[in-house]
């Protein structure tokens, strides 16, 4: 399994709006980066990742998992992009702040930390580790 981090600006995808898909999930469209995209075809199902929300907030607030792998994005007659489906998996019970995360010594080559722009970018497992453990997850 692989680990992720996907921004939406609450304003236009929110936390709540993922969850109220329920166990069918939606597209994660409209990613319109090279990189990121690249990113998207390399998850596979089953897949987990963070829920980070971006602008003001900036924090992870839950967890999300691939349910539907790399496939042209409906939001869009370009076939250069894609996108992957996900579904809410749990609410972090302590949201992770981009602050907490850039003051943890052991998250500094994290990609957040130093391309905080990338929409869709991996987190290595010692990093979902200790974002878990911030948060007081268990996945």
């Amino acid at each position: 399994m692989a680990y992720w981090l996907f921004k939406s600006e609450p304003s236009t995808w929110s936390w709540q709006d993922q969850l109220s898909k329920g166990s069918l999930g939606e597209e994660w469209d409209g990613v319109r980066n090279y990189q990121a995209r690249n990113f998207m075809r390399q998850m596979q199902v089953g897949d987990r990742g963070f829920f980070y929300h971006s602008q003001k907030d900036r924090e992870i607030v839950g967890i999300i998992e691939v349910i539907r792998e790399a496939h042209p994005d409906s939001t869009t007659d370009d076939p250069r992009w894609e996108a992957v489906d996900v579904k809410a998996i749990c609410t972090l019970p302590h949201p992770v702040s981009l602050r907490e995360i850039r003051e943890d010594p052991r998250l500094s080559n994290m990609m957040l930390v130093r391309n905080p722009r990338l929409s869709v970018q991996p987190v290595t497992e010692e990093e979902w580790r200790i974002i878990c453990a911030r948060a007081g997850c268990n996945i």
